[in-house]
C-alpha cells in the first residue's frame, strides 16, 4: 500500500476514534469517491452523507444509487428546505445566481450551507474530500481544522493528494466515478453552475466560470475554520 493511502487511513481512524459521532460530506467527485471506497472498503463506521441540491447533473444524482448498489451500504440525503427555494425563485428567478456573487451565493446557502448544517447536527466532525490542488483558495488547506461555523472538527484528509494519486486510486481499485469526469468535468456542483473546462484551464474553472477565482467557493468551507 502507497505511504499516502497508508496515511489517509491513519486519519480516517484516528478521527473516528476520536470523534465517534462522524459523518463524511460526498460531493460525488472522484476525490469523494476514493474516501467512499476507503471507508467502506475497511468498514470505519462513519457515516456517508451527500448534499443533493435539486440542481445536480443527472449523471451526478446517479451516483447515489451507483455508490449504494456497489458497496451494499447507504448514502444519507440531505435536501434544502422547498420553503426557502419557493421564496429564492419567487424573490430573485431561478437562475438568479448568474446576475451575482451574493445572489449566487445565497443559492449555494440555500441549496448546500443549509442542508449541511442539518446533515451535521449532533456530530462531533465531519470530514471532506478538498484538496490543495484544486483551487487557490484551498492552498493552505490543513489537514485538521477547527469548523467555528459549526462548532466541530473537520478533516480533509486527501488534502496532500495529487489528481495523479486519486485517479491512480479509482483505477487500481475499480472505484466508480461520476461519468461527467470523462467528458471534461474535473471539479463537479450543481449542473447550471458547472461546465466542462477546455484544455489548459484550471480545474476549477468551470465552477461559476463568470466569477473571479477568488470568489469560487459556496460556503461550505470558507471563512469558518482555524487550522491546528
Amino acid at each position: 500500500m502507497s505511504a499516502h493511502i497508508e496515511h489517509t487511513l491513519l486519519v480516517l481512524r484516528e478521527a473516528v476514534q476520536a470523534f465517534p459521532k462522524i459523518g463524511f460530506a460526498n460531493s460525488l467527485a472522484a476525490e469523494d469517491m476514493v474516501l467512499t471506497d476507503l471507508i467502506f472498503r475497511n468498514q470505519l463506521g462513519i457515516e456517508v452523507f451527500t448534499l443533493e441540491t435539486g440542481m445536480l447533473h443527472a449523471d451526478t444524482f446517479a451516483m447515489i444509487g451507483r455508490i449504494e448498489a456497489h458497496y451494499g451500504q447507504p448514502v444519507a440525503i440531505y435536501q434544502p428546505q422547498p420553503e426557502a427555494v419557493e421564496t429564492y425563485i419567487k424573490a430573485h428567478g431561478k437562475h438568479a445566481f448568474y446576475e451575482s456573487v451574493e445572489l449566487r451565493k445565497q443559492c449555494c446557502h440555500i441549496r448546500k450551507v443549509e442542508p449541511l448544517q442539518r446533515a451535521l447536527a449532533g456530530k462531533q466532525a465531519w470530514i471532506t474530500g478538498q484538496r490543495r490542488e484544486q483551487a487557490i483558495t484551498r492552498g493552505e488547506l490543513a489537514e485538521r481544522e477547527f469548523d467555528a461555523g459549526n462548532g466541530i472538527e473537520k478533516f480533509n484528509p486527501l488534502a496532500a493528494w495529487s489528481t495523479e494519486q486519486v485517479w491512480d486510486y479509482i483505477r487500481s481499485n475499480n472505484v466508480p466515478y461520476n461519468p461527467l469526469h470523462d467528458r471534461g468535468y474535473p471539479s463537479i456542483g450543481c449542473d447550471p453552475c458547472t461546465r466542462a473546462i477546455k484544455p489548459g484551464e484550471d480545474i476549477r474553472a468551470g465552477r461559476w466560470w463568470w466569477e473571479q477565482a477568488d470568489t469560487k467557493e459556496c460556503g461550505l468551507h470558507v471563512g469558518q475554520t482555524a487550522a491546528k
